[in-house]
């Protein structure tokens, strides 16, 4: 009887170490409003969103400073290649700073069309290895319109390492081939068609994956921002490609 109470209570120990997530994910926000310098006066519009990891210490540090680092250098306007930003807060008023220093007249009024920043990044797809998170980037700085785009975070779990896009395949170039029968499906090109014969900008005519490739729970998602192949107006550019088609070609520990 001992001996099997002693089995049972290691079977409710072990059960209930399995049973809890690695990461846990909670939403955190940011505004302008929350900076000292726009107590008292007018600041361009700034709001942001974004998820925290926490749980493992080791894991959870390392995908929150990159998702830190993408918004860091959505809000850089700089000369230099490198912001020198290491905090949110730092990069929003370093982003408002630049404003007044390019329009030292400022309004008073509250509408004054000031720059304006809107940085969204959200988890698209999550497994037991792998955690794909969507970030979403508006600027407007002055001009005819704003520019943006959409990038994708990717994850291994297990040391909380960005997963570069050559590793999420098992062979890229043979993806890269798969996905331009896709693209060429998806718009009407025939088969042996050259890839721009619709319009597209692929340079030297040759299809390339971007490198905005990501998750959700269905598809493979590939996105070609603004200007990348085609102009403004066309908008973004974007492949699904439905996961079971996928799987074959993804490295057997991510999916």
């Amino acid at each position: 009887m001992n001996y099997l109470f002693r089995l049972l209570f290691l079977l409710i120990i072990l059960l209930g170490c399995t049973s809890e997530p690695t990461l846990i994910f909670s939403s955190e926000e940011f505004t302008e409003a929350q900076l000292e310098i726009c107590k008292t006066e007018v600041c361009s519009s700034i709001a942001i969103n974004y998820p925290k990891a926490s749980g493992d210490p080791f894991i959870s540090e390392k995908i929150n400073s990159a998702i830190s680092n993408y918004i860091i250098q959505g809000l850089f306007l700089g000369d230099d290649s490198v912001p020198s930003a290491k905090t949110i807060e730092q990069a929003a008023k370093d982003f408002i700073l630049a404003y007044r220093d390019h329009q030292p007249d400022i309004p008073t009024d509250l509408d004054f069309g000031g720059y304006e920043a809107e940085i969204s990044v959200q988890e698209s797809y999550e497994n037991e290895q792998i955690v794909s998170l969507e970030g979403m980037l508006f600027l407007f700085t002055g001009g005819a319109h704003g520019y943006g785009g959409t990038s994708y975070l990717n994850f291994d779990l297990a040391t909380g390492e960005r997963i570069e896009n050559a590793n999420l395949f098992v062979n890229y170039p043979q993806f890269e081939a798969y996905a331009e029968t896709k693209f060429k499906e998806a718009h009407g090109i025939p088969e042996n068609d050259n890839i721009n014969a619709n319009g597209f900008w692929f340079e030297n005519d040759t299809f390339y994956l971007s490198e905005t490739i990501g998750f959700n729970e269905n598809n493979l998602i590939i996105v070609y921002n603004s200007y990348e192949i085609a102009s403004y107006a066309a908008g973004p550019i974007v492949l699904e490609i439905p996961l079971t088609e996928v799987v074959p070609f993804l490295d057997s520990n991510l999916l």
